[in-house]
């Protein structure tokens, strides 16, 4: 994209107050406005050229090899103007090797399109890479507390040997300190009531 003088200066005037802001006056104004424009025009008609150019490339690789020069003409301005080579061009130039032109074009595309490639896969990778990244938590491992199971096991291994919790032994009294009645001794069983003799027992008695 080319700019004549007087664009240039707008430009200039542009960038200086876009460092240093001031107010602009209408003129100065109307001009960056129709630089604007300007410069909006030659983006459009530089993608409406493009497209022409791959409209083009299209018709003459599929009129190969009679149209063997002007392809690789068309060919040649379009990877100027930042052009990848599609995998029809490889195959097209493939088959064209022979000529000198068209393989010093297909060494150039070939390499061209592996940097494409690199290009596509480093996208791809950056954008699957947050969720590689992301690692399940390591799960927390349980720990018996005191008091429970686990020492109810460790402390019955050694006698029962079946895991049942062993009963404590009861603890002798000290010197002239009254024994603990055991429950059967607090609380002697009843005796059931002897029931009254018959009335004839009575009676002969």
């Amino acid at each position: 994209m080319a700019f004549s003088a007087d664009e240039l200066r707008v430009l200039r005037r542009a960038l200086a107050t876009a460092l240093n802001p001031a107010p602009l006056q209408d003129d100065d104004v109307q001009d960056c406005l129709r630089l604007a424009e300007s410069v909006d025009e030659s983006v459009a008609e530089a993608g409406r050229l493009r497209a022409f150019l791959l409209a083009d490339l299209v018709r003459y690789r599929q009129a190969l090899p009679g149209s063997l020069t002007g392809y690789l003409e068309l060919l040649q301005d379009a990877l100027a103007a930042g052009y990848d080579p599609a995998a029809d061009d490889l195959a097209a130039l493939r088959a064209l090797r022979h000529h000198p032109a068209a393989g010093a074009l297909l060494a150039r595309c070939q390499v061209l399109a592996e940097r494409s490639v690199r290009i596509r896969l480093a996208r791809v990778s950056q954008a699957q890479s947050p969720s590689r990244t992301l690692a399940a938590a390591p799960r927390a491992r349980l720990l018996a507390l005191p008091g429970g199971r686990a020492s109810d096991d460790g402390g019955a291994g050694a006698g029962a040997g079946a895991g049942t919790p062993a009963k404590p032994a009861p603890k002798p009294p000290a010197p002239g300190e009254r024994p603990v009645p055991k429950p059967s001794e607090a609380f002697p069983p009843r005796r059931r009531p002897v029931p009254p003799p018959p009335p004839e027992e009575r009676v002969a008695g």
